[in-house]
């Protein structure tokens, strides 16, 4: 029996699978396309390569799905969560990375393990034979794309994803942007000052959303459709469905003073986080973007403080591929069809760097456990990694389904009573079953009897 696991596509949740299958006693071979046949939103052939945001999001594992989700994989001996933790920035209560030395630290320990290989180039076919798992993300190759629709007999449903901008922090006017997190959160001061801060005044605001709806867009494609993720939408679309959306999303004004202006409240802020440990690049939170790269410049120019921003990179967008996983996947992530192949990350219908690591994670054991004759269960549906696998293979609707960050909503629901009223009560209720439950999953794996 071939005791190899091949792995296709090198992100998040490839890089992860292999890491855990390895670790596990089975070789593995990453077959990454890159830098053979590149993508638009890529820049490098490092593995685990951020090319959106450079943040895991909260790492609040008592009150938030999120945090509890980076805390399920620091159990399971994660290299995403590893190397991430290495290579941290100060972002308030969230987990934000150095993006470069993050990638390149992944890729370094990747390619050190003994039973782990890189082999470049493009898989565009489905294997008959062998064990595998397609993590080939929101961007899998139009060859690859073609021949999964092909057999499963279902058209891959699609969204838009669009990408922020990174500005050079010396070409910001720091007269006007000052730094603060919202609400001065964080443990330390460089986590209460990891945020840059922009403010706009009504008039200021008002003429930044005409920009932004006049601002001239890219098209899209014949016969393409643009379903966003809710998530991830564009800021001239939150721009579109009113003008006061994005002051009540990414530019809301809240928790925040601007001490250029004590007594001014601004009307809203845009904010930058830090994207490089050296502090030189700093993202726009929030403002994925699909306008053109010259209306980008004119646009953004007009927020206070970035009057002669130099940009290290423009908004872009991009077609996000995902299967109608429901329909397709069993509870092992495997293909109905055929059993021999898995899929993992956001080409699942997830949606998120740990969430794409989490289903890498889960993905890479349980075919590393058949592999070697045994059996991984998914964990319990009150383990965020759990709640997250059982919607995507069965939970969701599949007439509706759609890409899902993690959160509460997908939990079964808790006894909130004997004095656990409040939200911060309920979501610690969910934060300790969950650990309690997924702790008991990895334990199960640990004893020799385990099938």
């Amino acid at each position: 029996m071939d005791k190899v696991l091949n792995i296709v596509g090198g992100g998040m949740a490839g890089a992860e699978a292999a890491w855990q299958a390895a670790n596990m006693g089975v070789d593995v071979v990453i077959h990454e396309m890159r830098p053979d046949v590149g993508t638009f939103a890529h820049q490098t052939q490092h593995l685990a390569e951020m090319v959106c945001s450079n943040s895991f999001r909260s790492d609040d594992d008592e009150n938030n799905a999120v945090g509890l989700l980076h805390w399920e994989m620091r159990a399971a001996g994660g290299l995403i969560m590893e190397m991430a933790d290495a290579h941290a920035l100060p972002a308030g209560g969230a987990l934000a990375v150095d993006r470069d030395a993050f990638a390149e630290a992944v890729t370094a320990r990747l390619l050190a393990h003994p039973r782990i290989r890189v082999q470049r180039g493009e898989v565009s076919a489905l294997p008959d034979q062998g064990q595998w798992i397609f993590a080939t993300g929101p961007l899998t190759s139009s060859a690859l794309g073609q021949a999964i629709a092909a057999e499963t007999g279902a058209e891959a449903l699609a969204f838009f994803d669009a990408i922020a901008p990174i500005v050079y922090f010396d070409s910001i006017d720091m007269s006007k942007a000052w730094f603060q997190s919202r609400y001065d959160k964080g443990e330390t001061e460089e986590q209460r000052t990891a945020y840059l801060n922009c403010p706009m005044d009504r008039e200021q605001y008002e003429a930044f959303i005409d920009a932004l709806l006049a601002a001239e867009k890219t098209e899209f494609h014949e016969g393409e459709t643009a379903g966003y993720f809710d998530g991830c939408l564009p800021i001239e679309v939150m721009s579109e469905r009113g003008r006061e959306t994005l002051r009540h999303g990414p530019m809301k004004p809240v928790g925040l003073t601007n001490p250029h202006a004590p007594d001014v409240k601004p009307y809203a802020v845009v904010q930058l986080r830090r994207d490089n440990a050296l502090g030189t690049l700093y993202n726009i939170v929030g403002f994925q973007t699909k306008m053109k790269y010259g209306a980008q410049s004119t646009v953004f120019k007009t927020i206070p403080g970035l009057e002669n921003a130099s940009f290290a990179r423009l908004g872009g967008i991009h077609r996000n591929t995902f299967l109608n996983s429901p329909t397709l996947l069993d509870d092992q992530l495997r293909l109905r069809k055929r059993p021999n192949l898995r899929f993992a990350g956001q080409i699942t219908g997830v949606e998120g760097y740990v969430e794409s690591a989490a289903m890498g994670l889960l993905a890479g054991r349980m075919a590393a456990a058949e592999l070697l004759g045994a059996h991984v269960p998914a964990p319990s549906g009150d383990t965020a990694m759990g709640a997250l696998v059982h919607h995507i293979t069965g939970g969701a609707d599949a007439k509706t389904f759609q890409p899902m960050n993690v959160n509460f909503g997908l939990f079964p629901p808790i006894d909130a009573r004997g004095g656990r009223r409040g939200r911060r009560e309920r979501y610690k209720a969910y934060t300790d079953r969950a650990k309690s439950s997924f702790q008991e999953w990895l334990a199960a794996q640990a004893r020799p009897d385990a099938a």
